[in-house]
């Protein structure tokens, strides 16, 4: 039931008409639990156009998908921070509750429910696209009895949707 509520606000999130960009990246997940099994990751995200802009801070929602190497999958929708920096630099921050439905018992992060926090800096370039570099946690903030987290580095390209 829950993974379905999260597709569906993903989904909800993404009209093009509203969109500020697509961001896809690749990079290493690190498990807490050490019988798990790190490896690569791929994500992408959603990002609305911002619906408060202050001069140089912009905060809006999205949605993300991670797909782990190992077939473990996060899917969450939340709030995305971006402060413009000078020179085209940014830093952004979200966070995302939503769903982590793992392929393997021993990747089990103690619930369904996990939380994924992202940090980030990148610069934008001329065409508008961009490049950062994130690390990403995802937990289910203690809401459930175990939890072991895993922890991601992240390389992400930002394509803006012009409209």
């Amino acid at each position: 039931m829950r993974a379905k509520w999260c597709v569906a606000a993903f989904l909800a999130t993404s009209s093009a008409v509203a969109a500020q960009d697509w961001t896809v990246g690749a990079g290493f997940a690190d498990f807490s639990n050490g019988l798990s099994q790190d490896g690569g990751m791929v994500s992408i995200e959603y990002h609305h156009r911002p619906f408060h802009d202050t001069t140089g801070f912009d905060l809006g929602l999205g949605g993300a998908i991670t797909l782990h190497g190992t077939g473990d999958l996060h899917l969450g929708v939340g709030l995305v921070g971006i402060r413009l920096l000078q020179s085209n630099w940014f830093v952004e921050g979200s966070i995302m509750p939503g769903v982590f439905l793992e392929r393997y018992a021993r990747n089990d992060l103690g619930s369904a429910f996990e939380i994924r926090s992202l940090i980030a800096i990148g610069r934008r370039f001329a065409n508008g696209a961009g490049l950062s570099l994130a690390l990403t946690h995802k937990s289910n903030a203690s809401t459930a009895p175990q939890n072991p987290g895993v922890n991601s580095v992240v390389l992400r390209w930002h394509l803006p949707i012009k409209g």
